[in-house]
């Protein structure tokens, strides 16, 4: 199975990779970028295990970033450090994930929701809090914004998942996307297998599994980030998030309902994860495309005080592709906030 196809996660796309498959073909980065990322950081007890905290800045509100199905909070290594410029800003790590012990329990949104609350106050990061998540990330913070709604004063969605969207571009899709899906778990537990036993690096396996050295890490980023994603631990922890995706999906549906005047961003993708480079778009990607952004603006419509932004070049993980962009919501978002 070629890697484009291993990183399209149930969510829509990357469970290993934080970089468009482009970016591949670049040299690592020489500057050790990420160094702060590429080791535990405040490891805080929640309770007989610990989960990975990194703050930095500071001012009247604290950014928290919660990060994409199946990766750490390292995701986040180009925006987090210029959001701490303007605020107090922090990335932690779901259980399993990055440098956080794993759980007995799946990262459902509702668990993962549990943990980052009981990590917040253990660590004395005290809200109020912007919320900013990619993907299954941008689920956990929703779910969260609506359990803890007198702690959170703004919402950024990165290409946010819906409760709603595996099923509704399933259908557009004409069924290819969870023939999509079931291809990728396949290969998920065929990684998961492999780990048991131990990678070969430069395998096709390691390769796919891990997509390799990541072009926009560092040194150091790059040797924590393997390290991760080759462990057995990391990947039973990645599979048993995506196994409980419904549950997510059903707790957020039980959540769901207007944010009222919550102040929110929403961005979608500007590039399709399915269009094949230099050939023509099909009509059933765009009519993926098209149902990805009506599904964004619908969650953009939950609050009157809201903005949509579709983001030229940038792919899923905007993030990685259009750091900027997502700087700038941030940053837009914080100025509509009152001391």
């Amino acid at each position: 199975m070629p890697r484009f196809a291993l990183r399209l996660s149930v969510t829509a796309i990357a469970i290993a990779a934080v970089c468009a498959a482009s970016s591949y073909a670049q040299a690592p980065s020489t500057v050790d970028t990420g160094l702060a990322f590429s080791h535990p950081n405040q490891l805080v007890d929640i309770g007989g295990r610990r989960l990975n905290l990194y703050c930095s800045g500071s001012g009247a509100n604290t950014v928290i970033f919660d990060a994409p199905s199946g990766m750490g909070g390292w995701v986040w290594h180009n925006v987090q450090p210029e959001v701490a410029k303007q605020t107090r800003a922090c990335v932690f790590d779901r259980a399993g994930m990055g440098f956080s012990d794993p759980s007995p329990r799946p990262n459902t949104s509702a668990n993962v929701v549990e943990d980052l609350h009981a990590a917040l106050g253990k660590a004395g990061v005290a809200p109020p809090y912007v919320l900013v998540g990619n993907s299954l990330g941008g689920a956990n913070v929703q779910l969260f914004t609506y359990r803890y709604p007198d702690e959170v004063k703004g919402l950024v969605l990165v290409e946010g998942h819906h409760e709603d969207e595996i099923d509704r571009i399933n259908v557009v899709s004409k069924g290819k996307f969870k023939e999509m899906m079931a291809g990728s778990l396949a290969y998920a537990n065929a990684c998961e297998a492999q780990a048991a036993k131990g990678f070969v690096p430069g395998s096709e396996l390691f390769t796919n599994c891990t997509g390799g050295v990541q072009p926009q890490f560092g040194r150091a980023l790059n040797a924590a980030y393997l390290a991760s994603l080759t462990s057995p631990a990391y990947w039973r922890a990645r599979n048993a998030e995506e196994d409980a995706f419904e549950v997510s999906n059903a707790q957020l549906r039980a959540a769901r309902k207007p944010f009222g005047d919550l102040p929110l961003m929403v961005l979608t993708r500007g590039v399709s994860p399915y269009a094949i480079p230099g050939k023509p778009q099909s009509e059933l990607n765009k009519a993926t495309e098209k149902e990805n952004y009506a599904i964004h603006q619908e969650m953009a419509a939950l609050s009157t005080r809201s903005t949509h932004r579709v983001v030229p070049g940038a792919g899923h993980i905007i993030q990685a592709d259009q750091p900027q962009a997502v700087i700038k919501a941030i940053s837009d978002l914080l100025a509509q906030i009152k001391p």
